[in-house]
């Protein structure tokens, strides 16, 4: 199956990151915000560190390709990320509520510009992370 041959659904039970039936999961629950992105909330989980006591630099890296994903849908859209650049500004600890948003800022033709960060959901919102993606939007979208 190549990407041109893809159908994306709304939503696929299993996913890691969105999937509410994933027993391993985060089940994260996305909702739109403004007219071009998406919205999530996620407490870090002992179970998903990378050095002790702090996230995974690829579970962020995770929440904000899947706030994209949702962003598309959102917008009546379906894609698959092309390219990235990540930003990781600071550690994130056990515990830590954070809230996840992505946007899309242009289409043009097959290809989306998007981005997407993570901040502390505390009194200073301070911004863990940033990402900027180029995404590549299947036929029918």
């Amino acid at each position: 199956m190549t990407a041109m041959d893809m159908t994306l659904g709304a939503k696929d039970a299993n996913c890691y990151v969105c999937g509410d039936e994933n027993p391993v999961g985060l089940h994260v629950v996305f909702e739109p915000d403004q007219d071009n992105g998406s919205r999530a909330t996620y407490t870090v989980q002992p179970g998903h560190v990378g050095w002790p006591g702090v996230l995974h630099g690829g579970l962020l890296f995770a929440l904000m390709d899947e706030s994209l994903g949702w962003a598309l849908l959102y917008k009546g859209l379906r894609g698959v990320t092309a390219k990235t650049e990540t930003r990781f500004r600071t550690p994130v600890a056990v515990g830590e509520h954070l809230e996840i948003t992505g946007s899309i800022v242009e289409c043009v033709k097959n290809l989306a510009r998007a981005r997407a960060q993570v901040c502390k959901v505390n009194g200073t919102r301070e911004k863990v992370a940033e990402l900027t993606a180029t995404m590549f939007l299947l036929e029918g979208s």
